[in-house]
């Protein structure tokens, strides 16, 4: 919970600087990844040793793909969305992932999802539903460019938890999350320079950066990895609905977003769908003890 909201807290700050400060998204995503990967691999290395080199004598285009059509997109997206629109519609349309996530499963395993897969999809085409148009057809209550990059960064997000599915389990979350964010900022650096810098900068805004780096990325993604070591993927990604609802807190009652009964309906129905899906896979596990 402590990792989802410093995600939340994160975003919402980063709505601050490109709204009210003027900084660009392509460097402030430039700088989070060049600043946290590294960082991420230091951790790692002091674990492992010279080990974090290992995924470039074996995996080495694994890693490259998995930093450019993986963490580079799902880092960008995010806040591409942010800046579109507020950190908590942002948050909301991401956390769609899981649902396409199960969708993607049914369709590469070849069968029919069963029923409580089928609530779960449900449940979050009609709370994206509600948030993006209110309950009224034909009628947007975002921008399309707002809801385009909302629902990328939930395909991103899906994308991200299942391409480096195998290097993960060879070589670890902390060193293939830090190699990432290492490439992904490399190949972004050709984008936007880092060293660019623009935006209104004062004692706020040096202090808003400083926390997305170290705490709304690197500590979040760290304390993420713990959890789950210690609690498994199931119930992780079931308290990670701390995020857009300490994003949504934030921006409402911090930056005055509105944010009214179908938005918060839109965004339980969202939830409702990790519960589903975290329920039902806790319960495949139990079977997989039993047998």
């Amino acid at each position: 919970m402590t990792a989802a909201t410093l995600f939340g807290v994160g975003g919402t700050f980063a709505q601050f600087l490109f709204q009210h400060r003027g900084v660009s998204i392509d460097w402030l995503v430039t700088m989070r990844l060049l600043c946290a990967g590294p960082a991420l691999l230091a951790i790692s290395a002091m674990k492992q040793g010279r080990g974090i080199f290992d995924i470039w004598r074996t995996d080495a285009t694994a890693i490259i793909l998995f930093g450019l059509i993986g963490m580079m997109p799902v880092q960008y997206t995010y806040m591409a969305a942010i800046n579109a629109s507020n950190t908590a519609t942002a948050t909301v349309l991401q956390f769609t992932a899981p649902a396409m996530i199960a969708v993607w499963i049914a369709l590469t395993k070849r069968r029919f999802p069963n029923g409580r897969e089928v609530a779960a999809i449900a449940l979050a085409m009609l709370g994206t539903f509600f948030l993006v148009a209110h309950g009224k057809l034909g009628a947007l209550s975002i921008s399309g460019l707002a809801l385009f990059w909302g629902l990328a960064s939930a395909v991103a997000a899906a994308f991200n938890s299942i391409q480096p599915a195998r290097i993960l389990r060879l070589y670890g979350a902390s060193a293939v999350g830090g190699w990432g964010m290492v490439v992904g900022g490399i190949a972004l650096s050709f984008v936007h320079q880092p060293w660019d810098v623009r935006g209104t900068w004062d004692a706020t805004s040096y202090v808003f950066l400083a926390f997305i780096i170290l705490m709304g990325t690197l500590a979040a993604f760290y304390l993420y990895i713990k959890a789950l070591k210690l609690i498994g993927a199931q119930k992780s990604s079931l308290l990670t609905s701390a995020e857009p609802l300490s994003a949504a807190l934030l921006a409402v009652f911090w930056l005055g977003v509105a944010w009214g009964g179908m938005d918060w309906l839109g965004t339980a129905c969202i939830l409702g769908t990790i519960a589903l899906l975290a329920k039902e896979q806790s319960e495949e596990s139990q079977a997989e003890k039993v047998t």
